[in-house]
C-alpha cells in the first residue's frame, strides 16, 4: 500500500463504531471521512469522491440500501467499492444488499483483518 492513499468514507449512526475504524485506516495511510446519516453520506461523497465506502445498513431516515443506490447513480459511483458494515446478516439481507449495489458484506463486530483485506483490494484495483 505504500504510496497509494485511498479515500474511505465511513457511514454509521454510531460514532463509537466508525471512529476507531477511521483511526485504524488513517494509521495505514488512508484519508477518511466519517458521517452519521445517509443524506450526509451522499453530500460528503459528492465532494470527497471516495474509493471505498464502509456503510451501515441500519441508518435513520435514509437506510444504507438507499444510500448505496444513490451512490451508484453518481458519475463516480461505478468505481466506488461499497461495503456493508452491519449487524444484519442472513441470505435475504445479503441479497438485498447486493441488489442495492454493495460489493461486500461484513458483519459486526468488525473484523479488522477482513476490512483491511478489502481496502487492499481497492488499492490494487485503483488506477
Amino acid at each position: 500500500m505504500t504510496g497509494t492513499l485511498q479515500r474511505v468514507l465511513l457511514v454509521d449512526d454510531d460514532p463509537d463504531s466508525s471512529e476507531p475504524l477511521s483511526l485504524l485506516l488513517q494509521a495505514k495511510g488512508h484519508e477518511t471521512r466519517v458521517v452519521t446519516d445517509g443524506a450526509a453520506a451522499i453530500s460528503v461523497a459528492d465532494e470527497f469522491k471516495p474509493n471505498c465506502v464502509l456503510l451501515d445498513l441500519g441508518l435513520p431516515q435514509m437506510d444504507g440500501y438507499e444510500v448505496a443506490r444513490q451512490l451508484r447513480k453518481r458519475p463516480y459511483g461505478g468505481g466506488v467499492v461499497i461495503v456493508a458494515l452491519t449487524g444484519w446478516a442472513g441470505r435475504e439481507i445479503r441479497t438485498k444488499a447486493a441488489e442495492a449495489g454493495f460489493d461486500y458484506h461484513v458483519v459486526k463486530p468488525v473484523n479488522w483483518d477482513e476490512v483491511e483485506k478489502i481496502v487492499r483490494e481497492v488499492v490494487r484495483s485503483t488506477p
